[in-house]
């Protein structure tokens, strides 16, 4: 018998592995889990009841063309239904962007430090990664980004608010890019995190994407809905983009739970809106103390914060999970801590300030 193993595309080689936030410890001392920018609200109102309603039907396929939330969502922000397209999270429809637009050779172009799937799912599609360096504060560098662009370019990820640094692009330098960037690069605005966002400077993408054919917006029900569990996302785009991406979406892959929790939460949003307030108090809080500390920290419109501490990372989240909270290191860069209860909120804060008088 041969010994040759089956031929898997080179592409797969050194891909990088998704590292998700680590979980607090069922059986030691950590109490409260910052590291995976969860909501730490339990389901908005009606949300657990309609999603119990769907379990009825584990023994039936999903509806595989996400009907109820297709209509849900296109009446929710004023668009047609045909530029609407779902997937397993923000990251699922991510990932079918760049399976839509590039193939081997093809460029992908993102700030970097951002949201760590970029590298992975353009690689698994054979496409080359252009990261561009973050600006000294932390934010998307748009004239570089726009000076990288190639005949090879095909997608280009902007991360606002920039997933870990909080850091967000405001409307008059995110047109004056887009004016350079050619109309047959699409661009993605990738906000899972909008909800938070309070500075008014910062553009909605979807009254960008109204002008724009080559832009597409990507939002998720993960983060401020908290249904971080159940794996639903979306992308609004022309239509010819968001039939691309129904075409690459996995067959079934939105579970009805799913589908339903989300029209649930979008009919919910007083609460929802309530919720995320008190998130950004807390978060206006979180920073206002750390900076108090003598830490230097980004103005975040995220439901993070980011500590840039270099070599000292790996031991700053190694306090913290002493101390009770889990937060998300990224070796030899900095640690992001999600905004969470207050309790945690404040353990964290414990944990940063004696940390701080080591340095």
């Amino acid at each position: 018998m041969s010994e040759t193993s089956p031929r898997l595309r080179a592409e797969l080689e050194g891909i990088p592995t998704y590292k998700p936030g680590k979980p607090a410890a069922a059986d030691g001392p950590v109490a409260y889990k910052l590291s995976s920018n969860e909501n730490p609200y339990p389901p908005l109102p009606g949300v657990m009841e309609s999603a119990l309603a769907a379990a009825g039907s584990f023994n039936r396929y999903p509806d595989m063309a996400c009907t109820g939330l297709m209509n849900e969502i296109a009446d929710r922000f004023g668009v047609p239904v045909s530029h609407v397209a779902t997937g397993t999270g923000s990251v699922g429809v991510a990932q079918q962007l760049v399976q839509a637009t590039c193939g081997p050779g093809d460029e992908v172009i993102y700030a970097w430090r951002s949201f760590e799937a970029y590298p992975i799912i353009a690689q698994v599609s054979g496409a080359t990664s252009v990261k561009v360096p973050l600006t000294a504060d932390e934010v998307h560098d748009l004239d570089a980004m726009a000076e990288a662009v190639t005949d090879r370019t095909r997608l280009i990820f902007v991360c606002n608010p920039n997933n870990p640094t909080g850091t967000v692009v405001r409307r008059a330098e995110l047109e004056r890019f887009l004016d350079r960037v050619p109309s047959d690069v699409l661009v993605v605005l990738d906000e899972a995190y909008i909800e938070f966002i309070r500075d008014v400077e910062v553009p909605n993408g979807i009254e960008i994407y109204r002008e724009r054919p080559n832009v597409a917006v990507l939002r998720t029900f993960s983060k401020a809905y908290g249904l971080a569990g159940l794996r639903v996302g979306f992308a609004i785009a022309h239509e010819p983009v968001a039939a691309a991406l129904r075409k690459t979406a996995v067959p079934f892959g939105v579970s009805q739970v799913a589908q339903d929790a989300a029209v649930a939460s979008l009919r919910a949003e007083d609460e929802l809106m309530g919720r995320v307030g008190s998130l950004v108090s807390e978060r206006t809080r979180v920073v206002e103390t750390l900076r108090a500390q003598g830490w230097t920290v980004p103005e975040t419109q995220a439901n993070f914060v980011w500590l840039r501490l270099g070599e000292r990372t790996a031991d700053f989240a190694a306090a913290c999970e002493k101390a009770g909270v889990v937060v998300r290191p990224f070796p030899g860069e900095g640690t992001r801590a999600t905004i969470g209860e207050t309790e945690a909120n404040d353990v964290f804060l414990q944990t940063a300030q004696a940390f701080r008088k080591e340095l």
